[in-house]
């Protein structure tokens, strides 16, 4: 049994949401649906950009492994570490059916950076950075973590009026694609906070891109300006 996490930059209610969802990580149909659609476009974008295959890759807030399995799949060795225990029992019940080998760690990024920084080839940390206290802290530990000439991938919703519209009051209370409170609005954060944030931490941000997703025909479109969902990608200079 994982012993409890006991840091600064983890918000219990936030773990303990995550962690009563537990069983539904993996319906494609269920809370997690958009979480589903939304995974084979933002994959091949990274690998777009970054070789996988036998790249050592850390998922930060791997939840149930949907992005870590996917990972997996196109070859990489995957660590996925995550705050909520439950979460990663579902993953490792998953990744056990599914044949692949990931190596799943009830830790957060920043105490990892403490034993193993430098050491992955490619950091991402999608749709994570909106539920800790300090996000900066996090981005911090992720620099930490990327080796010299790695890469990492960061995604989250801007802080705006149109993400408040369609992320929160849409997705959520309207249309129940999450469910309700997932998100709030003053942990948002707008994409040049997070560009300054990398900065701060010595990487290069070499692209920030928007994500639409359309929850009738379940289609995403990468590209374009962030108003809502984005990508930043970014580098760690040699």
């Amino acid at each position: 049994m994982s012993e409890p996490i006991e840091h600064e930059n983890v918000d219990p209610r936030e773990a303990g949401r995550f962690d009563a969802l537990a069983a539904r990580w993996w319906d494609p149909e269920g809370d997690f649906r958009t979480l589903h659609d939304i995974n084979g476009p933002r994959v091949e974008y990274l690998a777009e950009r970054v070789a996988l295959d036998s790249s050592r890759v850390l998922d930060v807030g791997c939840g149930g492994g949907v992005l870590s399995e996917a990972l997996a799949e196109r070859g990489a060795r995957v660590t996925g570490i995550d705050a909520a225990a439950r979460a990663l029992e579902v993953a490792r019940l998953h990744m056990a059916e599914s044949g692949r080998e990931i190596d799943y760690r009830h830790v957060t990024a920043e105490r990892l950076a403490e034993t193993e920084a430098g050491t992955f080839d490619v950091v991402c940390c999608l749709e994570m950075l909106e539920h800790v206290p300090d996000p900066e802290r996090t981005v911090a530990a992720c620099a930490q973590l990327c080796r010299p000439g790695g890469r990492l991938l960061f995604s989250t919703i801007n802080r705006s009026p149109l993400a408040w519209a369609t992320a929160i009051v849409g997705g959520e209370y309207v249309l129940g694609l999450l469910p309700r409170g997932t998100h709030r609005y003053d942990r948002l954060i707008r994409p040049e906070e997070l560009a300054a944030a990398c900065r701060r931490s010595g990487l290069e941000v070499r692209e920030i891109t928007g994500m639409g997703y359309n929850p009738v025909s379940r289609t995403v479109h990468i590209g374009g300006t962030p108003r809502v969902n984005y990508f930043l990608f970014a580098a760690r200079p040699e």
